[in-house]
């Protein structure tokens, strides 16, 4: 399946740069293996040392939050769009 992935601005350095690439996976694992084979070391940012999704980061499979859908299980159908977005801490 293609489907279209919203890069951060913090990882675009691994996209040339670029908001939106895409990617080819039915499942959200297969996604991201196929976003570090066009862009090695975005992987890593997003998954932990156990290749699970860091606990900061923040993906969706167009508006629904992946961590109460499959996790890295989620299917991703064909032209759907995924965002990235790492957590945001922060305040006084």
């Amino acid at each position: 399946m293609s489907v279209k992935v919203r890069i951060p601005t913090i990882l675009r350095t691994y996209t040339g740069g670029q908001a939106e690439v895409p990617a080819e996976g039915a499942k959200l694992s297969e996604v991201i293996e196929s976003l570090e084979k066009d862009h090695p070391g975005i992987a890593a940012r997003v998954l932990d040392d156990q290749g699970k999704l860091r606990r900061f980061v923040n993906v969706y499979v167009n508006d629904d939050d992946v961590r109460f859908e499959g996790g890295l299980e989620t299917v991703t159908p064909d032209g759907a769009g995924i965002s990235i977005i790492p957590a945001v801490a922060g305040g006084c």
